[in-house]
């Protein structure tokens, strides 16, 4: 074993039996599950920078064991991975090892930060709040072990940081973990509030502010409304082929044609609006395109005449006061049996699929839901 990997199983050993709230939080010990914990010779061998600990959700309403056996299976392949998962009523997995790179906020985010967690998703409001009071007491005694402020999202550079965080001062599209913290009615403030003062064992009400009741404990209104997505893929010589709603059962319901080139793509929603792109063989990655009309191959396509698509990526906002949604996507390639895995549209389902596709494996079959969960 070599020196940089020595270190590395030093420093998981370390973080393996608890983590701790900061003095005076009467803190309760949570054992860390280290079963899908990357060996020493896995994952990045970079130390960090210890300027912040970043915040996720998973963006898929999944048990944070599955979160963790996809990591720790696919973190080469996918390129993704984090630290710590939590969840299943506030429970921790490891996966990455502290103080060395993880790969889940891109270059910047990963290079400065010794820790980076992910909350699972759960429609259980007492789930939830278990996995609230760990998640949030694990950011801040993550932030106070490696010497880090545990204001959240302040225009500092250093300090506790959202996703969303990440994307607005440094690079990205992603937005977690607000929209799941708010179908749970956690708003910024109040995540923010909590971390900062922290948790105590037992008790979540000491968590806010007298002068700001909590309204934990009162169900959220759910206003959850069908959205239909409507999409086209233009095949490579040929023409447009006919749109597809939504998608069938199975592999049914998809737009292109197997074993075929595409080159032009459009995608339009009924509610809310949706973003996207494509990446091309010829090109790379094409800019964003805002709207779907197959009639204005400039501002309503996405994609290039004759040059083939080999990738997908697209972002679906929810309107205001409804149920937070996603696009949730997937494609197949010309040269693979099988739907390669699905795509949340904010990058962090599952291993953090930012994009559908395969670079240089034209793209024949796409699939797309609009929902609050994945259908696939």
């Amino acid at each position: 074993m070599n020196l940089k990997n020595k270190l590395k199983w030093v420093v998981a050993i370390a973080a393996t039996f608890l983590f701790t709230v900061a003095a005076g939080q009467n803190a309760k010990a949570t054992a860390i599950n280290n079963d899908y914990a990357l060996s020493a010779s896995q994952g990045s061998s970079l130390r960090t920078n210890n300027n912040v600990v970043i915040a996720h959700a998973t963006a898929v309403y999944a048990p944070a064991r599955n979160v963790a056996i996809f990591e720790n299976r696919t973190w080469y392949s996918n390129g993704a991975y984090v630290q710590y998962i939590v969840g299943d009523g506030g429970k921790i997995y490891r996966v990455g090892a502290e103080g060395y790179q993880a790969w889940g906020a891109g270059s910047w985010a990963n290079a400065n930060a010794p820790v980076q967690v992910e909350l699972a998703q759960t429609y259980d409001q007492a789930e939830f709040r278990k996995d609230y009071i760990t998640y949030v007491n694990l950011l801040r005694s993550s932030a106070i072990k490696y010497g880090i402020p545990t204001t959240v999202d302040s225009s500092a550079w250093r300090g506790v940081k959202s996703h969303l965080w990440v994307t607005n001062h440094v690079w990205g599209d992603h937005t977690d973990p607000y929209g799941y913290l708010a179908s749970h009615g956690i708003t910024k403030a109040r995540f923010a509030y909590d971390v900062k003062h922290g948790i105590k064992s037992g008790s979540f009400s000491a968590s806010v502010p007298a002068s700001k009741p909590s309204k934990y404990n009162k169900p959220v209104k759910q206003n959850k409304r069908t959205v239909h997505v409507t999409y086209a893929l233009h095949q490579k010589g040929k023409q447009w082929l006919s749109p597809v709603k939504d998608f069938s059962s199975g592999s049914n319901g998809f737009a292109g044609v197997p074993n075929s080139k595409h080159d032009m793509l459009y995608i339009k929603v009924d509610r809310g609006s949706i973003k996207y792109r494509v990446h091309t063989i010829e090109d790379g990655w094409l800019p964003w395109v805002h709207k779907g009309d197959k009639n204005d191959t400039v501002n309503g396509v996405a994609g290039i005449k004759g040059h083939t698509i080999d990738g997908v990526q697209m972002y679906y906002t929810t309107p205001k006061g409804e149920t937070y949604q996603q696009a949730y996507y997937r494609s197949q390639s010309t040269q693979r049996a099988g739907y390669l895995g699905t795509c949340a549209d904010n990058g962090s389902v599952a291993g953090f699929d930012s994009w559908a596709g395969m670079y240089g494996e034209p793209l024949d079959r796409l699939q797309i839901s609009i929902n609050n969960h994945s259908d696939f």
